[in-house]
C-alpha cells in the first residue's frame, strides 16, 4: 500500500495506476529520507521524476510551503492529480508535466530556488549523472540547499563540483546520496 506516512495528510492512501512500471519509493526509504531532512516548515521542495508524487506530497504534508513535482508520463501525471485531491494537498503544489531538462529550464526562467531537491530517476539508465550535470548548470539551489538522489546501490555516485556529498544511506537495493550545495573548487 502506497501512502503518506507523516504530517497533516498522514495515512492518506495514494493512487498507483494499474500496469504502471513506476518504482514507488518504499515507506521505509521515505521515512528515512524525512528523518534525514531538516524540518520543512516554510521550505520549497523540488521532486524530479515524481512518479506518483509520493515524496513531494509527503513534503507538503510535513509542512513544505511549496512543492514542485516534475513528471513526464501522462499516466503518472493523472495519478499525481488524483493524489493531490485525495490527500487535500493541492495548495502549494505545482505539477510540471515535462521531461526533467525542460522542467529545469522552466524553473530557471521563473528564477525558482529550492531548499531541497529530490531526484529519483529511473535506475540503470545513467539519468542520475545527467540530472546532477544539469543541476550543476542551473541556479535552482540556495547556498544552504540539499540535493538527495535516490538510486540503486549498483550505480556509482556522481562527482560534482556544485554539490558536496555529505552522506550515503543504504536500504536494500536503494541508496540515498545526500549532497549540500557548495563549490568544491577550493579542495
Amino acid at each position: 500500500m502506497l501512502r503518506i506516512i507523516g504530517g497533516r495528510a498522514g495515512g492518506c492512501r495514494l493512487h498507483l495506476p494499474r500496469g504502471s512500471r513506476t518504482r514507488p519509493t518504499s515507506d521505509r526509504v521515505k521515512e528515512a529520507l524525512f528523518n534525514i531532512l531538516p524540518p520543512l516548515e516554510g521550505k520549497k521542495f523540488l521532486d524530479l521524476f515524481a512518479g506518483t508524487g509520493s515524496v513531494g506530497l509527503e513534503a507538503l504534508s510535513r509542512g513544505a510551503r511549496e512543492a514542485v513535482l516534475v513528471e513526464k508520463d501522462p499516466l503518472m501525471i493523472e495519478s499525481i492529480r488524483k493524489n493531490l485531491v485525495r490527500c487535500g494537498l493541492e495548495s502549494g503544489c505545482l505539477l510540471l508535466g515535462a521531461a526533467f531538462e525542460k522542467a529545469i529550464r522552466i524553473l530557471e526562467k521563473r528564477e525558482d530556488r529550492f531548499d531541497v531537491i529530490f531526484a529519483d530517476p529511473p535506475y540503470g539508465l545513467n539519468y542520475m549523472v545527467k540530472t546532477v550535470r544539469r543541476l550543476e548548470k542551473g541556479g535552482l539551489a540556495y547556498s544552504h540547499s540539499m540535493l538527495v538522489l535516490q538510486h540503486s546501490v549498483r550505480e556509482a555516485v556522481p562527482e560534482t563540483r556544485a554539490f558536496v556529498l555529505e552522506d550515503r544511506r543504504k536500504y536494500g537495493d536503494t541508496e540515498l546520496s545526500i549532497y549540500r550545495y557548495g563549490d568544491r573548487s577550493d579542495d
